[in-house]
C-alpha cells in the first residue's frame, strides 16, 4: 500500500508531468487564463487520462504483444486516445454546453495532448500493472490539474493586479509557470 501512495506522491509532485517532464505545455498554457476553463479541462483530461491509459495498456498487453505487434503501439494509443476524447465532447456538448464553449478548441486538443500519451506510454515502459497504470494515469492527471489550477489562479489575479505592462499578459504567465517549474523541482528525490 506504501509503494502506492509513494507512486501517486511522485507522479503529482516530485514527477509531475507538465512541469517536470514537460508534457500537456498546449493546454496548460492556453486554457489556464481563467480557474472555471481550468477546472473543466482538468475533469476531461483527468477522465480521459484515466481511461486511454487502462485501455491503452489492455490493447497493449492483450492485443499488441500476443500478436507481436508492438511496433503498433503508437497508432493504436491515438486512436484509443481519440476516440475517447470524442466521446468527452459529445458528452459535454450534451450536457455542460457552457463548459463545451468554454474549452473550445483546446477540448480536441486533448487527443493530441501528449500528457495523454505520454502517460499510457511510460505506463507500458515503466511495465506497471493495469491497477498501477490507472493509478499513475489519476495521479499524473492530478498532478496536471493541480498545475494548471494554480496557474489559472495566478493568471487571474495578475488580470486585477499591478504588472508591469511589459510583462502584462503571456509573459507574467511563463514567467510563473517557469517559477512553478522550479517549486517542484525541489520536490525530486522526494521517494528516493
Amino acid at each position: 500500500m506504501g509503494d502506492y501512495f509513494l507512486m501517486m506522491i511522485s507522479a503529482i509532485f516530485a514527477n509531475n508531468i507538465l512541469l517536470i517532464r514537460f508534457l500537456g505545455l498546449c493546454p496548460y498554457v492556453g486554457v489556464s487564463s481563467n480557474v472555471n476553463g481550468s477546472v473543466g479541462m482538468s475533469g476531461a483530461a483527468l477522465f480521459v487520462n484515466v481511461l486511454a491509459s487502462a485501455f491503452t495498456w489492455l490493447v497493449y498487453n492483450y492485443l499488441l504483444v500476443p500478436f507481436q505487434l508492438e511496433y503498433l503501439r503508437t497508432v493504436a494509443f491515438i486512436l484509443v486516445i481519440a476516440s475517447l476524447v470524442q466521446l468527452v465532447e459529445i458528452v459535454l456538448q450534451k450536457t455542460a454546453p457552457a463548459l463545451y464553449r468554454a474549452l473550445g478548441i483546446y477540448l480536441p486538443l486533448i487527443t493530441t495532448n501528449c500528457m495523454i500519451f505520454g502517460t499510457a506510454v511510460l505506463n507500458i515502459n515503466q511495465e506497471n500493472t493495469f491497477f498501477e497504470a490507472v493509478l499513475f494515469a489519476f495521479a499524473t492527471a492530478v498532478g496536471f490539474s493541480l498545475a494548471l489550477l494554480i496557474l489559472a489562479g495566478l493568471r487571474e489575479r495578475f488580470a486585477i493586479g499591478k504588472v508591469p505592462t511589459m510583462l502584462n499578459g503571456f509573459p507574467i504567465a511563463l514567467i510563473s509557470a517557469g517559477l512553478m517549474g522550479l517549486c517542484f523541482q525541489g520536490f525530486i528525490g522526494l521517494g528516493q
